[in-house]
């Protein structure tokens, strides 16, 4: 899942695709999963080939707490995955979660004979 905020800057995500040209051109597609609205769709050649990966990098039109499908094609889907829209202050260490999971503490002893 690719963790992005909500900003009206230029922000960059990170992909390994299936297959990838150099060169080529690329439609990226955001769909919103709550309203199944299209909020980013752009054809660029503006994706770019590190060693292992991919990046594009753009301004998308998100609202905090939301879901995304992202899709990126050429000639076929090369990636697709969700997207999850938050303003949390660390995203390297981000959580869905966080703060919601209590753990309960037991002694687990067991008898064995």
């Amino acid at each position: 899942m690719i963790v992005l905020e909500e900003s009206s800057s230029e922000q960059t995500i990170q992909f390994i695709p299936r297959s990838f040209t150099s060169g080529d051109s690329y439609t990226v597609k955001v769909v919103n999963e709550t309203t199944g609205k299209t909020v980013h769709n752009a054809s660029s050649t503006g994706v770019t080939e590190n060693l292992y990966y991919n990046e594009y990098t753009a301004v998308f039109s998100l609202k905090q707490n939301n879901y995304y499908t992202i899709t990126i094609t050429g000639t076929e889907v090369v990636f697709k995955d969700k997207l999850y829209c938050t303003n949390q202050a660390d995203l390297t260490s981000y959580t869905v979660n966080s703060g919601q999971y209590t753990t309960k503490s037991s002694d687990n002893e067991f008898i064995t004979l």
